[in-house]
C-alpha cells in the first residue's frame, strides 16, 4: 500500500510504489492496482491529481482535497515554484556535479497520441545532476568484467516526459532499470544480482508553498526495500538517512534511531 507522507484538510501527499498507475487508463483497462482510487479509498474522499510520475517511478505523489486547491498546485507547479529532487542509479561513473541542457521531442504513443502532430520543435529541457556516490563490482555484464554503479541527485527545472530518463541516457549514464533508454543488458544485472529489478528512479523530496496557508512545505519520501537492498550491497546505506526506512535499520541489526 502507499505510505500517506502528509495530509490536511487540503492536500495529501503519498510515496507513490514502482510499478503503479496514478489513474486508470483505457491503454490498462485491466490493471486493478491504480494509485488515485486507492488513496481515495484509504482517506475517504475524492482526489485530485496535480502532476505526474511515470508507472515504473516512486516517490512523492502530491494531490488535491478540492478542485480550487488542485487549480492553485497545478498553477504553481506550472510557474515553476516547486522544487523536485530525485535520485536515481545510474550506469558508469559519475564524479561531478553539472547541468543538462538538451531540447526535448515530444514522445508519442502509438495509440494515445496517433491524433498529435509528429513534427512538433523540440521543447526546451534542463536537469540538474550532482554525483553522490560510485561503487564497482565483479559482475561480467558483455565485454566488461565489472559494473559501475553511481548515485546521482536530479534536479529537473522543467517537466518533459520522461525528461530524466532522456537526459541521463543522452550522456550515456542511463539510468539502471529503463527498459526504454537503458542497457538492458544492465538492467537484468541489477535484477539478478543485486535483487532489484526496478526502475532505479525515485521523487525523493518536493518543496513548496503551501496552496493555503502560504508557509513553505517540504515533503520527503523514503526509499523501498528492492532500492535499500541495493544501497547495502554497494555500501551506500547511511549516505542520505532522511531516504532510508526505519525497517531497513532493524534488518541490518543497527539503531533504528540512526535512521530517523
Amino acid at each position: 500500500m502507499p505510505e500517506i507522507i502528509y495530509q490536511d484538510e487540503h492536500l495529501v501527499a503519498v510515496n507513490k510504489p514502482s510499478g503503479w498507475l496514478v489513474h486508470r487508463s483505457w491503454l490498462d483497462r485491466k490493471e486493478k492496482v491504480v494509485l488515485m482510487q486507492t488513496v481515495r479509498d484509504m482517506i475517504g474522499q475524492h482526489v485530485y491529481t496535480v502532476h505526474r510520475l511515470d508507472r515504473p517511478t516512486s516517490g512523492i505523489l502530491l494531490m488535491a482535497l478540492s478542485p480550487e486547491v488542485a487549480r492553485l498546485l497545478s498553477q504553481q507547479f506550472e510557474r515553476h515554484g516547486v522544487r523536485k529532487v530525485y535520485h536515481a542509479v545510474v550506469r558508469g561513473y559519475v564524479h561531478e556535479q553539472d547541468t543538462i541542457d538538451y531540447a526535448l521531442t515530444e514522445e508519442l504513443d502509438k495509440i494515445a497520441d496517433k491524433f498529435s502532430s509528429p513534427d512538433k520543435a523540440p521543447q526546451p529541457a534542463v536537469s540538474h545532476y550532482r554525483a553522490l556516490a560510485r561503487v564497482e563490482r565483479p559482475v561480467a555484464v558483455g565485454r566488461y568484467d565489472s559494473v559501475r554503479y553511481s548515485l546521482l541527485e536530479l534536479t529537473p527545472e522543467t517537466g518533459r516526459k520522461h525528461q530524466l530518463r532522456r537526459h541521463l541516457s543522452h550522456i550515456r549514464h542511463p539510468i539502471i532499470g529503463d527498459s526504454a533508454h537503458g542497457d538492458l543488458r544492465q538492467n537484468r544485472a541489477m535484477a539478478a544480482h543485486f535483487g532489484c529489478p526496478r526502475l532505479m528512479l525515485h521523487a525523493s523530496r518536493l518543496t513548496l508553498t503551501h496552496p493555503i496557508s502560504g508557509e513553505p512545505l517540504a515533503l520527503d519520501a523514503r526509499w523501498d526495500a528492492p532500492w535499500q537492498g541495493a544501497m547495502r550491497q554497494f555500501g551506500w546505506q547511511g549516505l542520505l538517512p532522511d531516504f532510508e526506512r526505519v525497517e531497513f535499520a532493524a534488518q541490518s541489526g543497527q539503531d533504528s534511531s540512526s535512521f530517523l
